[in-house]
């Protein structure tokens, strides 16, 4: 999904970057696929999509809470470990920022259109990906995991094996259901869910055994589900077999938009793991379900 982070690069080099753009392609349109986003007035503005509903990465709230940002033709307000990051890229690039909220299946079409600037969403760099847009470097490192019933069938499994024969199912289009899924033997894999929500209610309604996702949403869902039981095989010989593009989380750009995204990599690039990890906490803790 969702789902690749890498040393210093100034903040003159990514500001002289983002104001060569701009200048360049005369405004920032993005359509043209060499800017970042449109130009009102004296302000620059950063058009990011995400689909405002994946918490901790991306959620819909009604006020400004803690720094949340208006969704675009909503009254609503986004926020979470995306538009954290978002806000601050728009920050060090010196732009303005609007979150523009779509359904997962929709965030690659309105990259590769020109609808938005990029999408930070939760995405895993992959390489059926890259063949229709291009991504930054990572903005987060996943982990695998999988969520149960506690008191259930499979709650003290040990590895992907003893999840042998067991009804699941994922999120839609995701390296969970593509790529784990089928890594369980004789796995009963129902339909993909559209949405991570959706496919949290599945588990919690018992139409599946249990559900594979990557490990901040995991968490945040046992504050929703606190009959959930949360299981990491990862490190040990039972854990899903995946790659570095499978868990590797990066922004995805319009092909050919180098202007931009080298700025975003500036800005990643002076970020450890250690603090993408620390902003991913930050957000779990501040998630309206938290409260």
């Amino acid at each position: 999904m969702k789902k690749k982070m890498r040393k210093i690069v100034s903040t003159l080099m990514a500001a002289t970057l983002a104001a060569s753009f701009l200048t360049a392609c005369g405004g920032g349109n993005a359509a043209t696929g060499t800017g970042a986003g449109k130009e009102t007035g004296d302000n620059k503005v950063l058009k990011v999509a995400m689909e405002c509903s994946y918490a901790p990465y991306n959620w819909t709230q009604p006020t400004d809470a803690g720094g949340a940002v208006p969704i675009s033709g909503s009254s609503d307000y986004a926020y979470g470990y995306d538009v954290m990051m978002a806000k601050k890229i728009a920050e060090e690039l010196g732009y303005g920022l609007e979150i523009v909220k779509l359904d997962w299946d929709s965030l690659v079409p309105a990259v590769q259109s020109g609808k938005v600037d990029c999408v930070i969403a939760g995405q895993s760099i992959t390489a059926e990906r890259m063949q229709s847009v291009d991504f930054t470097d990572p903005y987060y490192f996943a982990t695998i995991v999988t969520l149960v019933k506690a008191g259930g069938k499979y709650e003290n499994a040990k590895s992907v094996a003893d999840f042998a024969g067991a009804t699941a199912t994922s999120q839609l289009n995701t390296i969970w259901y593509d790529n784990c899924l089928p890594q369980i033997p004789g796995a009963d894999i129902q339909p993909a869910q559209e949405s991570a929500p959706a496919m949290l209610v599945s588990l919690s309604s018992g139409r599946c055994d249990l559900v594979v996702t990557d490990k901040p949403t995991g968490q945040a869902a046992l504050v929703a589900y606190p009959d959930f039981k949360l299981l990491d095989f990862t490190g040990t010989e039972g854990e899903f077999k995946v790659s570095d593009e499978d868990v590797n989380i990066g922004i995805s750009l319009k092909k050919g938009n180098t202007e931009l995204k080298d700025a975003v990599n500036g800005v990643l690039a002076k970020m450890s793991k250690d603090d993408f990890n620390k902003m991913m906490e930050e957000a779990i803790s501040v998630q309206p379900l938290s409260k």
